[in-house]
């Protein structure tokens, strides 16, 4: 577990949750208090007793149930002391970093190209958001929290921070931030999706490649259709916070209607970076669908022009074969069959007849080369 008070000018973390606010503070802050589903379970007792001395509340054991559901999909829900945001992530890869492309699991491509997506792993993060403190559930690997929390140091140990930078002024701005680090995650994965099917696009389109790689094609269909769901529940738990804020009491001053108009804004910035990733994931597989359709029409064009020529082909040898039968009748008088030239004169016949059908042909553009 780790405990952050967050001031205006410092962070200061503690091992065990503080029951007061610093003596001496002007601004007192509010709590992060961060830990993963186990020491969850293990410290509810404790946590809930320092939440309700802290904030006058405790968690609902059925919100308690949801942050240590490891299936539960991104929702929201709210009571009259707090609001719960469940949220899905991707999981951390074996590099122990934050969520980057390689949560998608890879398996080797035969045939030498880029390596076959197989799935996306998913796992929900919990956000109980109260007036003064940030309780979150992470799972076992917390790497989502160690990088927003080695930002948060990095911003306390910058003398000089930006307005971008500043350090957050509520619970609901900093889960905010914590959301959109973890929506960044989704936006580096567009360009792992974004490389496969060009590559795979690339050989569709490729006349001279006989693709066989079908499976890989479903397999990355069903990875964007499995991306374009997490990010449907996102955004819609997103979209009934963003609806919540709208209800939160007026209480008359600069300040607070200053801190409620950053908190909107940050969530509509989520919101449009979740809209970004559907509106990618849709694209991608509009393209995909695209590339087959064309795959399949250039077969079909390839197959009409073999048949073409195939025909013609034909066409051109069937009066050959006419005269040829003519000539192999079992009668006793055929024309030039008893002259000494008549082969010469059916042979020349035979060879003016296929030279013009071909320039007919030709002409007429049946044996012309299809541009490529």
């Amino acid at each position: 577990m780790r405990v952050f008070t967050i001031e205006a000018d410092r962070v200061r973390e503690s091992a065990h949750i503080p029951t007061a606010a610093a003596e001496g503070s002007a601004a007192p802050g509010f709590l992060w208090i961060s830990c993963n589903r186990t020491e969850f379970e293990s410290t509810l007792e404790s946590i809930q007793a320092a939440l309700q001395q802290r904030t006058g509340a405790q968690l609902l054991d059925l919100h308690v149930s949801d942050l240590l559901n490891q299936q539960l999909p991104s929702r929201y829900d709210f009571t009259s002391q707090y609001d719960l945001l469940v949220f899905r992530r991707l999981a951390t890869g074996s590099s122990g970093a934050a969520a980057t492309p390689k949560d998608v699991h890879p398996t080797p491509q035969p045939t030498g190209g880029p390596p076959i997506l197989r799935r996306i792993d998913t796992s929900p993060v919990g956000f109980a958001i109260f007036d003064q403190v940030l309780l979150t559930v992470h799972p076992q690997d917390c790497a989502v929290r160690d990088a927003y929390a080695s930002k948060l140091t990095n911003l306390t140990s910058t003398e000089q921070r930006t307005a971008n930078s500043r350090l957050a002024t509520n619970p609901a701005d900093l889960m905010l931030r914590i959301v959109n680090l973890m929506v960044d995650g989704f936006l580096e994965l567009r360009r792992e999706l974004t490389h496969q099917l060009d590559h795979w696009q690339t050989e569709l389109l490729d006349p001279g490649t006989r693709f066989n790689n079908w499976g890989s094609i479903l397999q990355a269909r069903l990875v964007l259709h499995q991306l374009d769901e997490i990010c449907e529940d996102q955004r819609a738990a997103i979209q009934d916070w963003i609806e919540a804020i709208k209800s939160w009491a007026d209480h008359g001053d600069a300040a607070s209607q200053r801190e409620r108009d950053l908190v909107q804004v940050r969530s509509r910035d989520v919101l449009e970076h979740i809209e970004r990733v559907v509106h990618h994931v849709r694209r991608l597989e509009q393209s995909a669908e695209a590339a087959i359709q064309m795959h399949f029409s250039a077969q079909g064009h390839r197959t009409n022009d073999i048949m073409r020529t195939l025909t013609v082909l034909t066409a051109i040898f069937l009066p050959l074969n006419l005269i040829a039968g003519i000539f192999g009748m079992n009668f006793d008088f055929v024309p030039l069959i008893h002259r000494s030239g008549g082969f010469w004169w059916a042979v020349g016949g035979m060879g003016v007849t296929a030279v013009t059908l071909a320039l007919v042909f030709w002409r007429k553009r049946y044996l012309a080369r299809s541009s490529r």
